[in-house]
């Protein structure tokens, strides 16, 4: 056991992500669980991700809520002048991604999703854009806690960045076009965050191609399917806001996280209508009434 950072012991390495390793750490005085993002610069391409680790812990140190991964402080080693090594203390969020486990029944989608959401809204409520929501900064506990994390490509809402961001699968295309962003563009990341998680196809954003990937061949805009064709097991309208989420016009979009929150509460009013109505029907018919087993399953 090691101390990357004063008064935090070490125990092991729990992720790696862009040029970056996570630990897992615990406070000596409390015995409480953190996360230690780690970024060395030892290239001069190193220098972007010193930088994204700045903004990470700048955006999330200033927005605490339930849904998104707060930054608690951070640590520099310079030398002359520059930066040499990063750390950031981060809460600790114990779980899965999205990307590695995808919810098991729609009930679990819907809990996961509008937590997402709500979280999202909270960021923007504090003039920031996520820029890179997709399935794999998505954290879901075995508690059903819900943590939006990784916001090391976040901007101020209308900020207008210099090179394109984001990852190809969830992009949206002001992001591509590098025009001002707002919280329209975490409307299009969640979107095909929701189409890939439903569907485990991605969808066909501004800068991806048509073109075979791991023997799969992508589908084009041209053959685009819904949520609701690939599989007619999800509801119309959920597969509808997800259509609606990856408008390409921001302008044809829900406005915010609100109105997306809004919608999945809907679908998930009919959801539950919908099984109340088949199991008196199972009741009248002298079937077994139980419900779905996965009804309340939320992970």
């Amino acid at each position: 056991m090691s101390e990357l950072v004063g008064g935090y012991r070490t125990i092991g390495q729990i992720g790696v992500g862009a040029h970056s390793t996570i630990h897992h750490a615990v406070r000596t005085t409390t015995g409480k669980s953190y996360a230690i993002k780690r970024v060395v610069n030892e290239s001069s391409g190193d220098l972007k991700f010193i930088n994204q680790v700045e903004v990470e812990y700048e955006v999330s140190s200033k927005v605490k809520h339930p849904n998104l991964r707060h930054c608690y402080s951070i640590h520099r080693t310079k030398k002359l002048l520059t930066v040499q090594e990063i750390r950031v203390v981060m809460e600790y969020a114990e779980g899965e991604t999205l990307q590695d486990r995808r919810p098991g029944s729609l009930d679990a989608f819907l809990y996961i999703l509008h937590r997402v959401a709500a979280g999202l809204q909270a960021l923007h409520e504090a003039g920031y854009v996520h820029a890179d929501v997709k399935p794999n900064n998505i954290i879901v506990g075995k508690d059903g806690s819900v943590k939006v994390i990784d916001f090391g490509q976040a901007c101020p809402i209308l900020h207008r960045k210099e090179r394109i961001q984001g990852t190809p699968d969830y992009i949206a295309p002001e992001q591509v076009q590098r025009v001002p962003l707002d919280q329209r563009t975490d409307v299009f990341n969640l979107g095909a965050t929701m189409y890939w998680v439903l569907t485990e196809i991605p969808y066909p954003t501004a800068i991806r191609q048509p073109t075979r990937r791991g023997g799969i061949d992508l589908v084009s805009r041209e053959t685009l399917r819904t949520p609701h064709e690939v599989n007619e097991l999800i509801p119309v309208p959920l597969s509808q806001l997800i259509m609606d989420c990856c408008r390409e016009n921001p302008q044809d979009r829900p406005s915010d996280m609100r109105a997306v929150m809004g919608r999945l509460e809907m679908v998930q009013s009919l959801w539950n209508k919908k099984r109340k109505n088949a199991i008196t029907k199972r009741k009248s018919s002298g079937q077994n009434p139980r419900a779905d087993p996965k009804g309340d399953e939320r992970q």
